[in-house]
Order: C-alpha cells, then sequence, then structure tokens
C-alpha cells in the first residue's frame, strides 16, 4: 500500500480565506493541495506575523524576467512564467499582442502544449481585432475587423485553450464574434474600443463578460457622451480589469471603478511585458520598438505606454498600503475572480482544502516573503 504523502503546516499566520480572515491560522499542504488536517506528527513551519494568501492569478499579462509569451520559444514563454511566480503569480493565462494571423496560430500552438503541460492556464488574444483609433501599443498596419470566421481560426489555433480575445466589438463583426466566442466558452473581452454607450450595451447583450484594462484605450467618461466606461461599470455581467501601477490610472479613477463595480467585478492584471523582472532598457512588444525608463514601458515611436513592468505582488501591496483597499477584496480581484473567469477555480484562485496548494506569504508591511506552488515553495520564507 502507497504510503500517505508527506505533510506540512503553515501554522500562526493571518490566513485569508473565503469566509474571512483567520488570525493565528493554519494551512496544511498534503501532496501538492492544502488537506483539512494534518498527522500528529507533520513539520510545522511558523509563520507568526506574516500573512498567507491564494496564489496570484494573471489573465493578462504579455511576458516577464527578459522573455515574450508573443514571440518568444518554448524556453523563452517558461523564463517568463519562472519571473512571475517568484513575483506571487501561480496561475498564468499568455497573452498575445497583435500579429500576422499565421504568426500567431504559430504561437498559439506553442502556448497551447504548455497549457496543456499545466506551466499556462489558458491563452488570451489581445489583438488584431481591435480599433486603430484606440491601437495603444499594436501595429496599425497589422489590425483588421473581427471577422467571426477569422477570429474561429485563432481559437482554432489554440486547439482548445484559448481562454478570452480582446474585441472592439464596434467593428463589422464584433457583435457576431462576440456572439461566436460565448458559444465556444472563451471571453469576449471588450478592449482597444472607440464604441460609444450604446453600442458597448449591446455588445454586452451579445455575451461579452470583460473589460480589458478599463479606462485604457477606450474614450474617457464624460457626462453627455459616457462612453463605454459607464457601461462597462455598470453592468454586474462585466469583470473589469484594472492595471494598478500607479503609471495606468490615477488613484481615484482606480477607486471609482473598484467600488462601482465591486470587489467580485475586479480583476488585477499586470498586461506586463518581458520588462517585469528585468529593469529599464530596449525591448520589442511584436513588431514595435519600446523603451523602459525607470519602470515605465513606453513605444518609441510616439511614446504611448506599452503595456507595463508590473508585478502582481507590488498591485497587491500597493492595493493595501496606498489605495487602503481591505486585503479580502484585494485577494478576490487577485486571485478569486481572474481563477473564476478562466474557468480554473475549481483548483486555485482560494485556499480550501482540496485545491492545489498554491500560496503566497506576505510580511505585516505586505511585503512579498514566501511563495509556493502545488505544495512546493517557489521562494522559501
Amino acid at each position: 500500500m502507497a504510503g500517505r504523502a508527506a505533510s506540512k503546516v503553515l501554522s500562526g499566520a493571518r490566513v485569508v480565506l473565503p469566509t474571512g480572515t483567520v488570525d493565528n491560522g493554519r494551512v496544511i499542504v498534503e501532496g501538492g493541495r492544502i488537506a483539512g488536517a494534518a498527522p500528529a506528527d507533520a513539520p510545522s513551519v511558523d509563520l507568526s506575523g506574516h500573512w498567507i494568501v491564494p496564489g496570484f492569478v494573471d489573465m493578462h499579462v504579455h511576458g516577464g524576467g527578459g522573455a515574450s509569451f508573443t514571440s518568444g520559444t518554448a524556453e523563452d514563454v517558461l523564463r517568463g512564467v519562472r519571473t512571475h511566480r517568484e513575483h506571487g503569480t501561480t496561475t498564468i493565462a499568455a497573452s498575445t499582442v497583435t500579429g500576422e494571423m499565421d504568426v500567431l496560430a504559430r504561437q498559439a500552438a506553442l502556448l497551447s502544449e504548455l497549457v496543456q503541460q499545466g506551466d499556462l492556464a489558458g491563452i488570451h488574444f489581445e489583438g488584431p481585432f481591435i480599433s486603430p483609433c484606440r491601437k495603444g501599443a499594436h501595429s496599425e498596419d497589422l489590425l483588421r475587423d473581427p471577422d467571426p470566421a477569422e477570429v474561429r481560426k485563432l481559437i482554432d489555433a489554440a486547439h482548445g485553450t484559448a481562454r478570452m480575445v480582446t474585441l472592439a466589438t464596434e467593428l463589422p463583426g464584433g457583435i457576431d464574434s462576440v456572439r461566436l466566442l460565448a458559444e465556444h466558452g472563451v471571453i469576449a473581452a471588450i478592449g482597444h474600443t472607440d464604441a460609444t454607450y450604446e453600442q458597448t450595451v449591446e455588445a454586452i447583450d451579445a455575451g461579452a463578460t470583460v473589460a480589458t484594462h478599463l479606462y485604457n484605450a477606450m474614450p474617457a467618461l464624460g457626462h453627455r457622451t459616457p462612453g463605454p466606461i459607464a457601461a462597462l461599470l455598470e453592468d454586474e455581467r462585466i469583470t473589469v480589469e484594472l492595471i494598478n501601477d500607479g503609471t495606468h490610472l490615477h488613484p481615484a479613477a482606480l477607486e471609482l471603478a473598484y467600488h462601482r463595480a465591486g470587489a467580485d467585478r475586479v480583476a488585477f492584471i499586470t498586461d506586463a511585458m518581458d520588462a517585469a523582472g528585468f529593469g529599464d532598457g530596449m525591448y520589442d512588444l511584436g513588431p514595435l520598438a519600446v523603451e523602459v525608463r525607470d519602470g515605465v514601458a513606453r513605444l518609441v515611436d510616439g511614446g504611448s505606454i506599452a503595456g507595463s513592468t508590473l508585478t502582481l505582488d507590488t498591485a497587491f501591496k500597493r492595493a493595501v498600503t496606498i489605495d487602503r483597499l481591505p486585503v479580502e477584496d484585494v485577494v478576490r480581484s487577485v486571485s478569486a475572480n481572474p481563477a473564476r473567469l478562466l474557468g480554473v477555480d475549481d483548483r486555485v484562485g482560494s485556499l480550501e482544502p482540496g485545491k492545489d496548494a498554491d500560496l503566497v506569504v506576505l510580511d505585516a508591511d505586505f511585503t512579498l516573503k514566501g511563495v509556493m506552488r502545488k505544495g512546493a515553495w517557489v521562494i522559501e520564507p
């Protein structure tokens, strides 16, 4: 008879559970999963004075550690994944950027293999079906309307691992593509859009459920022409992505979105490019040149913000210490909500018996001190 898997007990910390925070709590890890009980002789790790929160889930990230998910090899992608794991992100959906359709299809095939291996949680296609008026750091020459047949090609290229497609749903074919995505169980995300309020409502009614990096790459909120922001914030069917790096959003804009949507409808993302966890310098984002200076990524040509260098441990700490959001709410936004959207909340996103032992240890100042993935320490506290 096989022996019982080795157990360990993490004790003494403030543990954030779906039901609330437990002081002087315990997390029991057995065989890569969270267990409900431990044998009397299980070794214990004293984490008094710390927090234990679920591993972070990033549903919108393009790379890290000097490596790109868009154009890199499998080794490059895994290097980026490891970089984000070291910052607490134990579950990642790899995001692409606008490119030639055949190039995107080839990269999707590579990424899908890593999903099947368990290194990624899925693929997010950001572009090429976006508005040239709100293209941000995407090559305008490669943009195209969201023809459902073209959208279907990308879904098929992902071999069942596509989780989200960002669309400018006001473009020709946009609404039909939203319906197509919904029928195939893929998130239709409204983003890089020049839509009106009314056009956005139509897309939501057709099945769109996510706002790609709310505020960024869309018309500003107006009192006579409210545009997409008002429609996305007011509808309970929509989860809004927020990039909490202090560059993409003014704190007042983040507070407005957070309190209007509520903690259950916010997903903190990084939108990170390969400079995340790597440093300043010159980089490529798809076919575009990017300069990172003082941690801010901008296109060399035109100066538009080009993703971020954010990691989710920084976003978490900022949300609690600067934005003054409750820890429990931030945990929902950085773990539970994206896990639910990606369809992996049966395994990750919260600390519950039977789920993967993915967790982050933070000190009293919310600085990352430890990361565990599937019961193994990535960083030991």
